[in-house]
């Protein structure tokens, strides 16, 4: 499916491991759109149920707009994508880049939303209506790019790209609702967020892998099974090995 280009110009690459220190929690300047990740708003902690009838979605999931859930990073202004001065672009290009790309997202259809979590025949996500919009929004991210092939740096040079490695399959989904303003290494993710697992969200990360579930369903590049080779999988893996991080609330 297409996706508008949001190069992100030169960057470390550390593919799904190693790379430099994370910096998102260490700036005091956000990059526009990123939430405050330990002051979520009652608004994107509302359930889905609170605005989809249950008995829509009795039988069948139903499209729902979930997109928005921060809205300085959905309302900014068109922008181009190259960065200035056509090297490693500035704060504000990256700024403008990912607002782009999350008006890209608001633009879709939306996520599917049912009354349980799964994964559908087309190997994209269903968001419960129990979930909250934030998390039904990295579902929506992860639906994205569930089917996308493997490739090793991919999603760390540019958001739309052929293909995804692990941590940059994670960071699409994460940064898709605004829960992330920049792609992570696998070394990276091992410090996002908060110690431990979450409620909806909890990331698995180690030097050299990282993978995720949401709302119980696990999306993940290994693994990946059948015609589809979705990233959405129902069934678990072990975690022994990996650090455990959610982001805050969530």
């Amino acid at each position: 499916m297409p996706l508008i280009a949001v190069a992100l110009g030169a960057i470390v690459l550390g593919g799904c491991g190693g790379g430099r220190q994370a910096t998102h929690n260490e700036s005091s300047k956000k990059v526009d759109g990123e939430l405050n990740l330990t002051t979520l708003t009652p608004d994107q902690m509302r359930p889905l149920s609170a605005r989809v009838s249950r008995d829509s979605v009795k039988l069948h999931p139903r499209l729902v707009k979930v997109a928005g859930v921060s809205d300085d990073g959905f309302t900014a202004a068109d922008q181009p994508a190259a960065s200035s001065a056509g090297n490693a672009p500035s704060n504000s290009d990256v700024e403008r880049q990912l607002a782009a790309f999350r008006r890209y997202l608001r633009s879709t259809p939306g996520v599917p939303v049912g009354k349980a979590a799964a994964v559908l025949p087309d190997g994209t996500a269903v968001a419960p209506l129990s979930a909250p919009a934030v998390v039904a929004a990295v579902i929506q991210g992860g639906n994205e790019i569930a089917r996308t092939p493997y490739k090793w740096g991919g999603g760390h040079g540019a958001w739309s790209d052929n293909g995804y490695d692990c941590s940059g399959s994670v960071s699409f989904a994460l940064a898709g609702a605004g829960l992330l303003g920049e792609p992570l290494t696998s070394g990276q993710l091992m410090k996002y967020g908060a110690p431990g697992p979450g409620r909806w969200i909890t990331i698995y990360a180690n030097g050299t892998h990282t993978f995720m579930f949401v709302a119980g369903l696990r999306f993940d590049t290994s693994g990946r099974t059948g015609p589809l080779g979705t990233r959405w999988q129902p069934a678990l893996r072990p975690t022994s090995g990996f650090v455990a991080r959610h982001p805050p609330g969530l």
